[in-house]
């Protein structure tokens, strides 16, 4: 059984003086356990590198597109 995934975050800086630290629990353990699953599988391996490689390729082209088209906007001739 996997352990529950959980965040703590502590707040010193309290108007009333005290220090505070509230805990925060993943919703279901089984959801945190399929994204985990998910996660690991598509982010380590060679899927992860692919998905690296797709991510970065898709990236450059977004980027290059809006580029081109602001550009093209920008010094369109009147």
């Amino acid at each position: 059984m996997q352990p529950q995934e959980s965040g703590v975050h502590y707040s010193r800086w309290d108007d009333r003086g005290r220090d505070e630290v509230h805990v925060v629990a993943a919703s279901s353990p089984e959801e945190a356990w399929t994204w985990e699953r998910i996660s690991r599988k598509l982010c380590s391996g060679k899927l992860g590198i692919a998905m690296k490689v797709l991510g970065g390729l898709a990236l450059f082209w977004a980027v290059f597109i809006l580029g081109y088209l602001t550009g093209y906007y920008v010094h369109k001739c009147k």
